[in-house]
């Protein structure tokens, strides 16, 4: 076993060795990178990734701007829309209270969660990650209270922004909130087990692309790609397209007002929506989609949601 062991350590080694942009991404995966300023960072990483340098100096492509922006975007209030907690507050005297999902409770440590006095379904989360320590809760009795605290605490601990230097998670205030269950009648009569969300690319304050997931974080996810007509577009980044595309939204028009609303003043902002029964609430807001690390193919498309971004 010993043995064993040892010729898989050193078929690693020389694997890495082989490649050096796997020694960069090891590095990265294993925080070894956490200390380097954003700029150096992320230009390592992009080569790393890509085999190319990083243009900041004339950026042409979405994901190069992303880059940029990362840099050179920084308004504090980016700091308060990534806060899901926080957030509520800003949107909600945008687009109205109704359309913002209520808050059950708030706590600075997993520890102080009040399991009592929530309802017998529920969601608890981290206010400063992207899923990680997620918990639904379909039924409380039957909740494993002692390995949800132990997932969120584990959350907390995560710098988010470390692993692809996404500032505005940096400085977030880290805490657990809950909320209600929501459930969409036509979803859970479809067998999905998540809710359908719908991720509107908004550049210079325009929706121009809607992204929808199925099977979201299985090994059959599949993502498709809308223009604001719900024609399917013809590329597809980290995953691959469904062999069935979403059904076009009830209140399309409605979404993409709301978005409309909401990504005013920003050069790119994803704005993150639900239909929930009919009515629409607002998810989350991403500043830099797929951190600007996923290739497009084909990847003239790269270049052409590139060019709606204006910069500086």
């Amino acid at each position: 076993m010993a043995r064993s062991s040892g010729n898989r350590v050193l078929h690693a080694l020389r694997s890495l060795a082989a490649n050096p942009r796997k020694i960069l991404i090891y590095m990265n995966s294993a925080h070894l990178l956490n200390p380097l300023p954003d700029e150096v960072f992320l230009r390592l990483l992009w080569k790393a990734r890509f085999g190319t340098d990083l243009n900041l100096e004339q950026p042409e492509t979405f994901n190069e701007k992303m880059q940029w922006l990362k840099l050179h975007d920084r308004d504090p209030l980016h700091t308060v829309m990534a806060d899901k907690y926080a957030v509520k507050a800003y949107v909600s005297p945008l687009i109205g209270e109704e359309h913002v999902i209520p808050t059950l409770g708030v706590w600075d440590d997993p520890d102080d969660i009040e399991f009592s006095a929530l309802p017998e379904r529920f969601v608890l989360k981290c206010n400063h990650t992207s899923g990680e320590g997620l918990i639904l809760c379909k039924d409380r009795s039957r909740l494993d209270r002692g390995k949800a605290v132990r997932e969120l605490k584990r959350a907390m601990k995560d710098d988010y922004y470390l692993t692809y230097r996404e500032w505005p998670y940096r400085d977030i205030p880290r805490k657990v909130i809950a909320e209600p269950y929501m459930e969409d009648r036509q979803a859970a009569e479809s067998g999905l087990d998540t809710l359908p969300v719908y991720k509107i690319l908004c550049f210079e304050g325009e929706p121009r692309i809607i992204q929808t997931i199925q099977n979201d974080k299985t090994d059959h996810e599949s993502i498709d790609y809308f223009d604001p007509e719900w024609k399917l577009l013809p590329f597809h980044q980290n995953y691959p397209n469904s062999a069935v595309p979403t059904a076009r939204p009830r209140r399309l028009s409605e979404m993409l007002e709301t978005a409309r609303t909401l990504s005013a003043g920003f050069h790119f902002l994803r704005v993150d929506l639900y239909e929930i029964n009919g009515e629409i609430y607002f998810s989350e807001f991403t500043f830099f989609s797929d951190a600007g690390f996923a290739p497009f193919e084909p990847e003239d498309w790269n270049r052409i949601l590139g060019s709606w971004i204006r910069l500086p």
